[in-house]
């Protein structure tokens, strides 16, 4: 299994928007890097949901439900999407100061490419966000 944190503002889709919609299409990513990373997504794959913008924190797991296809929202063909589905919220929100902080932490790929809406977390960074949000 491979690991993930996938960005959205909380004012465009909020995590209690995800969990009352049951599951989404992760779409509208634009980034070459983001595509790499979504297109690397397997099926039971989990990801870090994490309010960007507004509250820049971790907040929720998902689960890939549907690799790689064809972006709904895209014209052109160029680009793809997944879907995911809320797994739970975690039972405290992982904030990015906390996240900078830590010292297992703080060379996440979120944290090294700040502007990446989707980028991969190691087994050992996953275990410790949950660890710090009290699971």
């Amino acid at each position: 299994m491979n690991y993930w944190l996938m960005k959205s503002e909380p004012d465009a889709f909020s995590w209690d928007e995800f969990v009352a919609k049951g599951r989404a299409e992760w779409d509208g990513v634009r980034n070459h890097a983001a595509q790499l990373n979504m297109k690397a997504m397997k099926i039971g794959d989990r990801a870090l949901f994490y309010h960007s913008n507004i509250g820049l924190e971790c907040v929720g797991i998902m689960e890939i439900v549907r690799e790689a296809a064809p972006d709904s929202t895209d014209d052109t063909g160029r680009w793809i999407a997944v879907e995911v589905a809320p797994v739970e919220p975690l039972k405290k929100p992982v904030t990015l100061k906390t996240v900078k902080a830590d010292t297992l932490l703080s060379q996440m790929a979120m944290v090294r490419q700040s502007r990446l809406s989707v980028s991969p977390v190691t087994a050992q960074e996953y275990a410790r966000i949950l660890e710090l949000a009290g699971h």
